[in-house]
């Protein structure tokens, strides 16, 4: 490892401690280094706030005079609700910048790295690059395409299922395996489910751990069939947005809006179009969801090409049944070469069950 990579990975470190703080910004750590000694750390904790490299530059002081910065991502180079971070790295006197990865809004990219070698800094670029950009895969697509990342989540047994042919789901994956769900949810934006889930299970959608964030509770729900005493409308423990269809139940609308739950319409005639929710989810500046639905909500998010990853936590168990739910429904695929594969695909023992994250590749022929 040389010197560059310990002391990104420290930013990167820092950076990552902060996930499902600082949406729909991203994740950016920063370590100034002089004479080999770390002189100031920085990290962007919330949206609005200073970035890490301004916390890194007053923790320095003059000492970052003549120093080395890491930056997990390029510096900004423009005024938003903070100075522009490549200016303030030029004022402080630094002589070298190290970069994991430009920033991936192409109105922006390269522009930070312009404004620091115009001022005769020395700017290295890729260092800790790939992890860097996974770190923020949130980020760099919300910037890009303006709708939210989306991840498919599910907790099935050996055969796919999750629940019994009695629809008994209670618990198929182990404490350990539950508890780091509650870690997905505090990093997500919003939560998505169907009404069926609401109308069998009536779930609060929230993140039980230590100063986690609750988010957004998002239903589909074509014809607003959702109970008035559902725990989602009216716990008061995070927001609730329904997603309907454009045959949904006017009057029902009115009094949950009139209680202040927002209603939104989708052009879909039977079915709530999943398109549209992720476009008017990315307009209100939700930059992830989390889709803990079940297998008709799963389906037409995927067959849509929507899913951007997937986490399955599989319990070494066996149901069988026919009519027992999978976590995937609707008609599947024709043909096994238009099966969805799965990329860079992880691994992780959790309690006694195994948590398996990856990314579909969406084949021409098939989805």
């Amino acid at each position: 490892m040389t010197n560059h990579e310990f002391y990104m990975d420290l930013a990167l470190n820092n950076a990552q401690a902060m996930k499902g703080q600082t949406d729909p910004n991203p994740l950016v750590g920063s370590v100034i280094v002089n004479d080999n000694r770390i002189v100031g750390i920085g990290t962007h904790l919330k949206a609005g706030e200073p970035h890490a490299e301004i916390h890194a530059i007053r923790m320095a002081g003059e000492k970052a005079r003549g120093g080395t910065i890491y930056v997990t991502l390029e510096p900004c180079s423009h005024h938003g609700r903070t100075g522009p971070c490549a200016v303030a790295i030029v004022e402080a006197g630094i002589k070298k910048v190290v970069i994991a990865t430009l920033d991936p809004n192409p109105v922006v990219s390269g522009n930070g790295v312009k404004i620091l070698e115009d001022a005769g800094i020395e700017v290295i670029i890729g260092v800790r690059q790939e992890e860097s950009q996974r770190m923020n895969e949130v980020f760099n697509k919300f910037i890009v395409e303006k709708t939210p990342f989306v991840t498919l989540k599910a907790g099935i047994t050996l055969d796919g299922k999750i629940a019994t042919h009695s629809f008994d789901s209670k618990w198929i994956t182990s404490e350990e395996a539950r508890r780091d769900v509650h870690h997905l949810r505090n990093e997500n934006m919003g939560i998505l489910v169907g009404v069926n889930t609401v109308i069998k299970d009536d779930p609060e959608l929230t993140t039980r751990i230590p100063n986690g964030r609750n988010p957004i509770r998002i239903v589909l729900d074509s014809t607003l069939r959702i109970p008035f005493e559902s725990k989602l409308l009216n716990d008061n423990l995070a927001e609730t947005w329904i997603f309907t269809s454009e045959n949904y139940d006017k009057e029902k609308a009115r009094v949950l809006e009139g209680s202040g739950i927002p209603i939104f319409p989708t052009s879909g005639s039977k079915h709530v179009n999943p398109t549209e929710v992720l476009q008017i989810l990315g307009e209100k500046l939700v930059s992830s969801v989390l889709i803990e639905g079940g297998g008709t909500v799963n389906w037409a998010f995927l067959e849509n090409k929507l899913i951007d990853k997937v986490v399955l936590y599989v319990a070494p168990k066996i149901i069988g049944g026919s009519s027992a739910p999978s976590f995937l429904a609707g008609a599947g695929m024709d043909k096994m070469k238009d099966a969805v594969q799965l990329a860079g695909l992880s691994v992780q023992p959790i309690g006694p069950d195994y948590k398996f994250t990856g990314y579909p590749i969406y084949s021409h022929e098939g989805l």
